[in-house]
């Protein structure tokens, strides 16, 4: 085991200077957080936004019976804002109903970016179909995509919300319906259905899926800071609010799934002499110190890249709960508890869940969440995927670690013999994995969100890296495009930063894959100007996908 230094927090020294050059960048280029000297407080854009709001209701299409909430603010170097809003109609939560509202420097209305235009009016916000047989169907449902399976703790949630992404809008019954397999892992599954009719309007998957010093199973001998008790010390870092580690104990817990407060991990992982892991998956305290390398290294990328403390950029730390379930082969993200959770995999198809690229991938379902809310269906839900293996892609390269080097390669580390691939998915080629589309055509919205991402992770690959044969990380890389185009890529800085200001700024929840590309065209215009190299190479990469 290797010494740890519980101090302040330092950065990987292998990336020191790289971190230095690009913040440097970072500061003359991309937006700011509210409050910096000379510009817009976050309160001052909200005001301003509310005045805006005010004088344009009816423009707006907002009516006496709807509300507004603010979900997220950015505001630009040169003073402009972006105030981001949900809705509600007659106290129901809008599904659809979030909107954008951009502001010129002086508070002035500049332009609106809304997930729907539809007018929304419904004759009345009482269902004919109850609670009970809502939550009734969405249950059948779930027991339906488990045919043969027993299910355990199955307990249905339905809220009555209005449905703005499907169509005109509707009064609709949204269900939480969780439940546990025969191994005690969970699986869950949210069910949208008329609440006059009965008809199922959607339904998707409620998972997404998925320094002081100590030995790691994935990347070697990293950096941990640690929080210091009278009896040793804890695997929480106070550096990075108070993000921590968990042993759940190969436990599952529902409430994770359903109850609104839900109850921490099993103990943070403590230690008697500050020296965490063996690296070997026979020490517990190994993958603890992987989730918790993994949190530090996404934490970093998001505030040394654009300037995000935080997964929802408040500053405040998530936790990590590793050992769950039972040779579970699963990671994910839950915005109500705010955590990442993983399984130790089965040993065959999958080993445990904590590569960085995973954990990268997991916590950026939390940045979406606070952000653009993108729904986890349809082309919009493989949006979202692919936004999280993106950034998971990212926060690998930003690590710097030689022990598992970027590449443009999902869960390399993690896959065994058994998985019969070489990684869970393929960025430059998404069809290597036998599911995935490399390129945009009317069906990708029938696919599932792991398989429909394929269309943007390879717009990414492209954008960052470009077209033809190339070695990264030690890995072969080879992307063709759709159209026998030639890509030059701009590099993977500038993608990062062109896809968070459109996550940021211009995507809503009903983004889908021509709404990207308007988005992430707004966003290098916004960056580099409207016509430049960055804007060209854009369009160009979304061409060669087959999104025009």
């Amino acid at each position: 085991m290797s010494p740890i230094r519980h101090a302040r927090r330092s950065r990987l020294a292998a990336a020191g200077a790289a971190v230095t050059g690009a913040a440097l960048l970072a500061t003359a280029l991309t937006p700011v957080a509210a409050g910096a000297a000379g510009r817009p407080t976050r309160a001052a854009a909200i005001d301003a936004a509310a005045s805006v709001l005010a004088e344009r209701a009816d423009a707006l299409g907002l009516t006496a019976a709807q509300d507004t909430k603010v979900r997220d603010v950015v505001v630009d170097a040169d003073g402009s804002r972006h105030v981001r809003y949900d809705r509600t109609y007659r106290g129901l939560p809008v599904l659809g109903g979030d909107f954008v509202l951009h502001l010129a420097p002086d508070g002035s209305y500049r332009d609106v970016t809304r997930a729907t235009r539809a007018a929304i009016d419904l004759p009345t916000v009482s269902p004919r179909l109850a609670a009970p047989r809502a939550a009734d169907l969405a249950a059948n449902l779930l027991r339906a995509a488990h045919l043969g399976e027993t299910l355990n703790r199955l307990t249905a949630r339905p809220q009555l919300v209005v449905d703005a992404l499907h169509g005109a809008p509707r009064l609709a019954w949204r269900t939480d319906v969780a439940a546990q397999d025969s191994a005690g892992n969970p699986v869950a599954r949210t069910v949208l259905t008329d609440a006059h009719t009965g008809a199922r309007i959607d339904a998707w998957d409620r998972l997404e899926s998925a320094t002081g010093d100590g030995m790691s199973l994935y990347g070697g001998t990293v950096p941990l800071e640690t929080t210091r008790t009278a009896s040793g010390y804890e695997l929480k870092d106070p550096t990075r609010g108070d993000t921590y580690t968990g042993d759940a104990g190969n436990r599952t817990d529902l409430c994770v799934l359903v109850v609104c407060v839900i109850r921490a991990p099993a103990p943070v992982v403590t230690d008697a002499d500050n020296h965490w892991g063996t690296g070997t998956a026979a020490d517990r305290a190994t993958v603890a110190v992987d989730a918790q390398y993994g949190t530090d290294v996404t934490w970093d990328y998001y505030e040394d890249t654009h300037g995000r403390r935080g997964i929802a950029g408040d500053g405040k730390g998530s936790y990590n709960r590793v050992h769950y379930g039972n040779a579970y082969n699963n990671a994910f993200w839950d915005d109500r508890c705010f955590c990442m959770t993983y399984g130790d995999g089965d040993g065959t198809l999958m080993g445990p869940l904590v590569s960085l690229d995973v954990a990268g991938h997991e916590m950026t379902h939390g940045v979406t969440s606070k952000t653009a809310g993108l729904t986890y269906s349809g082309e919009s839900g493989g949006l979202n995927e692919a936004t999280s293996d993106i950034f998971g892609t990212l926060v690998e390269f930003h690590a710097a670690n030689a022990q598992d080097p970027g590449d443009w390669l999902i869960g390399e580390e993690v896959v065994r013999d058994g998985f019969g691939k070489d990684a869970l998915r393929f960025m430059d080629r998404p069809s290597k994995d036998g599911k995935s589309a490399d390129c945009w055509d009317a069906s990708v919205k029938d696919l599932d969100v792991h398989h429909s991402s394929g269309v943007a992770n390879h717009f990414a690959y492209l954008l960052a890296e470009g077209s033809g044969a190339k070695t990264l990380g030690g890995t072969a890389h080879n992307s063709p495009t759709c159209d026998g185009s030639t890509v030059t890529g701009i590099g993977r800085a500038k993608l990062g930063r062109i896809w968070y200001r459109a996550l940021t700024v211009h995507m809503t929840s009903s983004t889908d894959y021509a709404g990207a590309r308007t988005a992430t065209l707004k966003a290098a215009a916004d960056l580099y100007g409207e016509g430049g190299a960055e804007h060209q190479a854009v369009a160009a990469a979304w061409s060669a996908v087959g999104v025009g």
